[in-house]
């Protein structure tokens, strides 16, 4: 199968037998991949084919043998212009310290986003990019930047030693691939804390969860800190998803933005978080926005699908006079 805009295609080509799926995986993976697979482990590694292309790759085993999905890396790095990203992020660039979010579901393209803030950063300004991703994906040469790209696995054990190790390497900037646990989470703080900006992403699907899930990370004795870090260093929260575009021939990226302000941070203090989608509603001048507020823009606008809008609204009644399809209201308000 292939995903093409969103949607699962099915290949034309006759199906693969246990014996000859396992003999193709095995043909790329090195001798401690091989070992560490036989065991029944996940893997995830990039590969670069014989004619240059690159891939992310994640193998695994199910009832009917050995899996495997792969999602194509580009070779040329995308830029935030060409990505269309709101201007606001360009100004998420400019920051000296703090972190910013970066959220979404899994293949909303939040390393796609990741690398153009990469690739803004590399040729703006005379910093030290260390970015840990498991496993690398887009390659960055260095240019006015310097850029260090380490995987797991491979040049660390963890997203959490990786950051412990980059605050001795003389940090300007930190990618951290995912916030994936308490002690990756906590050393991220450590970090925005103390003068570097932190880039990371999370897989939530709004800013209000996105700070909800990274406050019931760590334990209750560390709730009042957690909150205070959110308040003083959290700098925005991105949010993102892939809507298809009018004509289905692609996808166009929606963007819930979250700035922190004084009004927000008082929020999170006092435990207020329910109150902060009231805030991005009425933030513009801020450059925030709520998905609602961007989905509908861009149906008014005959950039997206107004159909899978309707799919990714919380209040779908400001989109039905859109839909085309009458058979997803239905299906949506059954769900």
């Amino acid at each position: 199968m292939v995903r093409l805009h969103g949607d699962l295609v099915p290949i034309k080509f006759r199906e693969l037998t246990a014996t000859e799926l396992d003999g193709y995986v095995n043909e790329i993976l090195t001798q401690t991949q091989q070992d560490l697979f036989s065991q029944n482990q996940d893997l995830d590694f990039s590969y670069i084919s014989k004619d240059g292309g690159r891939f992310r790759v994640n193998v695994f085993h199910k009832h009917t043998g050995v899996g495997a999905t792969f999602r194509n890396i580009p070779n040329k790095i995308p830029t935030m212009e060409s990505l269309q990203l709101p201007p606001v992020m360009t100004k998420f660039c400019d920051l000296h310290q703090g972190m910013v979010l970066i959220t979404g579901s899994t293949g909303t393209g939040k390393s796609t986003t990741l690398a153009a803030m990469i690739d803004h950063l590399n040729s703006t300004r005379h910093l030290n990019i260390i970015s840990l991703e498991d496993p690398i994906e887009f390659v960055h040469q260095s240019r006015r930047a310097q850029i260090v790209q380490r995987e797991l696995g491979t040049h660390v054990p963890s997203f959490a030693e990786g950051v412990r190790a980059a605050l001795r390497e003389d940090p300007d900037v930190i990618l951290i691939g995912e916030l994936r646990d308490a002690d990756t989470i906590s050393m991220a703080m450590t970090a925005a804390e103390t003068g570097h900006l932190v880039l990371g992403t999370l897989h939530t699907t709004g800013a209000v969860k996105s700070i909800d899930r990274i406050i019931d990370a760590l334990p209750p004795a560390q709730a009042a800190q957690t909150k205070s870090f959110l308040a003083h260093s959290l700098q925005a929260v991105v949010t993102q998803a892939l809507v298809k575009a009018p004509d289905g021939r692609g996808r166009k990226a929606i963007f819930e933005i979250l700035v922190m302000t004084r009004a927000i941070a008082k929020l999170i203090s006092t435990d207020q978080t329910h109150q902060i989608l009231g805030q991005l509603q009425t933030g513009k001048d801020y450059g925030m926005q709520t998905m609602d507020q961007a989905l509908l823009d861009a149906v008014e606008n005959k950039l997206i699908d107004p159909d899978d809008a309707y799919r990714y609204a919380s209040d779908v009644k400001k989109f039905e006079r859109f839909v085309t399809d009458s058979t997803i209201l239905r299906a949506v308000k059954i769900a």
